[in-house]
Formats: structure tokens, C-alpha cells, sequence
């Protein structure tokens, strides 16, 4: 079901941010924003997986409706080094995908955050602000993601945790593997609406 933002009227809550979290069809970072008290919509091509605020369609047509902040997940198919034996057979993908980067980091937004892992973003454009892993956030595995940002200080850890296993990358090949590579950590998500989601705290 594709449930549209721009229908809703919202006379009745006081909200503090109107957050985009593009590239997102699980809902986790948009309903950890919302319970937070923000206006937080998603938009991926796909339909999300939990009910919420989200936009079906190419996010590209929705950068300048307004938002104060964007936080983006790029599909990292064509970007990410796991892929890179695969990068001299696919230019034309891998030069469409660092198009779409590049759209997103220059989108009219005062605050941006890009999330990609290691990959071809850090040598074709730049490299990122920041690098994370989930045991940085109560989560006792290892998934080094990149973080470009705009106008944001960096993700400070919430909890350090013990372990360092790399789970997602164990995981059986099967059709929902890339998209279990591809959901945020809760722990991660949290960290983000709390450190991100006030404007006292982005100067």
C-alpha cells in the first residue's frame, strides 16, 4: 500500500523537524524519528514494510518539498567494496549509481546524512565524515558503514558492547538476504533521532 505525505494535514501535534529517510522501505529510521515527535516520512521505490508515512517512487522528485533534514541509504549494489568484482563489467550501473549519490548530497537540504558502506563513493567523490559499526550502538556485531554528512556532527556512541561478529555477511544466500544487509540498526537509528533530531544540538 503507498501511503502519500502530502495528503495529511498535521494540525494537532507540534512537530519539531520534517525528516525525508530515503532509500528506506523497513520503516525503522522514520518510526524511530516519529516516536521522537517528527514528521518523519520514508521514500524507497519499494513499499514499506511496516505502516507509516511513506512515499512509493523515485525520491529524487521529492528533495525540495521542504524538509529540514535527509537521511539517505543509497542502493549500495554498484557502490559497496563486496561487489567489486563485479565493477569492471557494470561501469554504466556504478556511474548511475555515483550520479544518484551526488544528486542526493546536493539536494536543498540543511541537513544531509548519506549511509553507504566502504566502497567507490570514497574515491570517486569523497571521502566520508564518519565510520560506525553496530557494537558502537548495543549491537555486538561488525558492519563498518560510511557516513557523509552535511551540516551534522558525528554519530556519538551510545553503547559499546562486546562482540564482533560479522552476522549479515554469514547469512545463506536467499531472496531476502540484501534486504537484511540493507535495514539499520535499531541502535543506530536511535542514535541518530536523538543526536540529529534537535536543532539546538545542530547549532
Amino acid at each position: 500500500m503507498q501511503s502519500m505525505c502530502y495528503s495529511l494535514t498535521i494540525k494537532y501535534e507540534v512537530v519539531n523537524m520534517k525528516v525525508l529517510i530515503a532509500c528506506e522501505f523497513s520503516g525503522i529510521v522514520r518510526e524511530t524519528f516519529r516516536q521522537q515527535g517528527h514528521l518523519a516520512v520514508s521514500c524507497d521505490l519499494l513499499e514499506t514494510e511496516h505502516l507509516g508515512l511513506h512515499i512509493q517512487g523515485d525520491v529524487l522528485n521529492e528533495l525540495e518539498n521542504g524538509w529540514d533534514l535527509m537521511i539517505a541509504h543509497p542502493p549500495c549494489t554498484y557502490l559497496a567494496v563486496s561487489g567489486a568484482r563485479w565493477f569492471k563489467d557494470r561501469p554504466d550501473e556504478q556511474k548511475q549509481a555515483l550520479d544518484f549519490v551526488r544528486q542526493l548530497m546536493k539536494a536543498p537540504i540543511t541537513y544531509i546524512a548519506i549511509e553507504n558502506p566502504i566502497g567507490v563513493i570514497s574515491s570517486q567523490i569523497r571521502k566520508p565524515d564518519q565510520i560506525i559499526q553496530p557494537w558502537m550502538f548495543g549491537h555486538g556485531e561488525t558492519k563498518a558503514t560510511c557516513l557523509w554528512l552535511k551540516n551534522l556532527p558525528k554519530l556519538v556512541p551510545t553503547n559499546i558492547v562486546d562482540g564482533r561478529v560479522g552476522r549479515i555477511w554469514k547469512e545463506s544466500p536467499g531472496p531476502n538476504r540484501w534486504k537484511n544487509r540493507s535495514r539499520t540498526y535499531q541502535g543506530i537509528a536511535e542514535a541518530m533521532a536523538t543526536q540529529w533530531g534537535k536543532f539546538d544540538c545542530l547549532g
